[in-house]
């Protein structure tokens, strides 16, 4: 795709936009009040909007590689505290997806540069269930479990927050663990039992907010 034509699309939204609604763009300059909080993958194969049909000003989204929750990088910490402290969502999402090369690329045995540090973060979800992965046979099935894993343990980095625990608490904002398989176009609640894995962790990560 040539950049010229993403001008020209630009024009043809807007026009399909307006002949909806005269009042779309002076409402969307209005402000946001998104209810979901999504983090997601930044794979150009992974629309966050798309996948979930839903509209400018309905998700406040956050992607990167992998969708990951890492407790030091202040990109994603800072777009969870403003989403939950200001927009004030009610829904917390981490949605991975299968096929995921972050995820595929952590299981290698490869250098990849300043990747490494990040992809080191995926690895380590592999060390805490490598007796389940190593168990599997098929490469991609391993992969696509991996892929479910990882999202359970963002889940639970997102958990480990002040900012989250004092919502969870305060005024019962949820958190939940989602994978969109692209093969299908399906969007699958992973429904991780949090409340069992708190229970085992809640003494260390408790902060008392």
């Amino acid at each position: 795709m040539d950049l010229e034509s993403v001008f020209r699309n630009n024009k043809d939204w807007i026009t399909k936009r307006l002949d909806n609604n005269p009042d779309y763009f002076t409402n969307l300059a209005k402000g946001q009040s998104p209810d979901i909080l999504y983090i997601g993958c930044s794979d150009s194969r992974v629309s966050a909007e798309d996948l979930m049909g839903v509209h400018p000003g309905e998700v406040f989204v956050h992607r990167n590689i992998a969708n990951m929750v890492i407790s030091i990088d202040l990109n994603v910490m800072s777009v969870l505290e403003y989403a939950v402290e200001h927009l004030k969502v009610n829904h917390v999402v981490v949605c991975g997806h299968y096929f995921c090369g972050g995820v595929k690329s952590a299981m290698e045995a490869a250098d990849l540069g300043l990747l490494n540090s990040w992809l080191r973060n995926i690895r380590d979800v592999y060390r805490l269930h490598k007796k389940e992965l190593n168990a599997i046979e098929d490469e991609t099935v391993r992969n696509n479990r991996l892929v479910e894993l990882n999202v359970q343990e963002q889940c639970i980095n997102l958990l480990k927050t002040a900012v989250v625990q004092k919502a969870v608490r305060k005024r019962g904002m949820q958190v939940h663990g989602w994978v969109f398989d692209m093969a299908t176009g399906q969007l699958k609640d992973l429904e991780i039992n949090f409340e069992k894995i708190l229970n085992e962790i809640r003494e260390i990560y408790d902060l008392g907010v």
